[in-house]
């Protein structure tokens, strides 16, 4: 028995005690809160019509904002070895910087306070 029919089989083995154990152990009786659907906060049997709290939607906007900074920021280590490698720092540094000021004027108008 050559090492990969070895290792097939034991991810096989092993797949099949997985899942029987979650068929065996899995709670068979979910509560109506489980069976509910969950709709951001919002009562999903309510009324459509209740105004939108414009503080979860900044926040949403700010995790939006600084996770389009992560995408922007992760080709780096491959772009520092480029031929300018001063030209991408200074647009990092632009980038992060326009952030970084855009988060200090959020802070300072209040934008972060959740609680009124």
């Amino acid at each position: 028995m050559n090492m990969l029919t070895f290792m097939f089989s034991l991810s096989l083995v092993l797949s099949a005690i997985l899942t029987a154990l979650n068929f065996w152990l899995a709670q068979m009786t979910p509560d109506s809160e489980k069976l509910s659907p969950y709709e951001c906060g919002f009562d999903p049997l309510g009324s459509a019509r209740l105004p939108f709290s414009i503080r979860f939607f900044l926040v949403a906007i700010l995790f939006l904002l600084f996770d389009l900074e992560i995408a922007l920021l992760l080709p780096l280590p491959w772009a520092i070895q480029l031929q300018s490698p001063l030209m991408t720092l200074a647009w990092t540094a632009a980038i992060l910087s326009l952030l970084t000021l855009g988060l200090a004027y959020e802070w300072a108008q209040g934008g972060l306070e959740w609680a009124e």
